[in-house]
């Protein structure tokens, strides 16, 4: 895949619909293509934010921990990005990320990742409409597990807090 290739699946990417061409293409042109076997992370629970990746084939999973052990919070596919949060927060990672196949990803850095962002008043706004959409399905999926969660404590008798 060469760097043209890279810069049209960067079009289909929401977060960066508002680049032009020549961004995109600077974008994939110091962007990293990685390729991932599946089960393998893309990054862990508690690591350095230190990039963000974009799918550009293939699934991967997203893993919450409890003392119970790991279970799949969220699916992402092509033209989705993972770890744009901990890039912009400067935080290290909540989640754990791992190809459910062979993956291809592009590695952005941070710095790439916030000069693209913060650019232009326009594509900030853009990029913190889109980050607003994020945070708001992360909620609903939270309030769906902690529903979940309840049902099945009621139904194994033991009250809710």
């Amino acid at each position: 895949m060469d760097v043209s290739e890279e810069a049209e699946l960067l079009q289909k990417v929401p977060l960066f619909s508002g680049l032009s061409a020549s961004e995109r293409k600077l974008l994939a042109f110091t962007s990293q293509l990685q390729n991932f076997a599946a089960g393998e992370p893309l990054m862990s629970v508690g690591d350095i934010a230190d990039c963000a990746y974009v799918i550009l084939e293939g699934d991967v999973e997203v893993y919450a921990e409890t003392s119970a052990g790991e279970f799949v919070v969220a699916m992402l596919g092509p033209s989705m990005i993972v770890g744009e949060i901990g890039v912009l927060i400067d935080a290290p990672r909540t989640a754990t990320v791992r190809a459910k196949g062979a993956v291809k990803a592009l590695r952005v850095s941070p710095d790439v990742f916030l000069r693209l962002a913060s650019g232009k008043p326009d594509r900030a706004l853009h990029v913190m409409r889109e980050l607003s959409e994020h945070i708001r399905n992360d909620l609903n999926t939270m309030r769906v597990l902690r529903e979940e969660l309840q049902k099945a404590r009621a139904a194994a008798g033991r009250a809710v807090p």
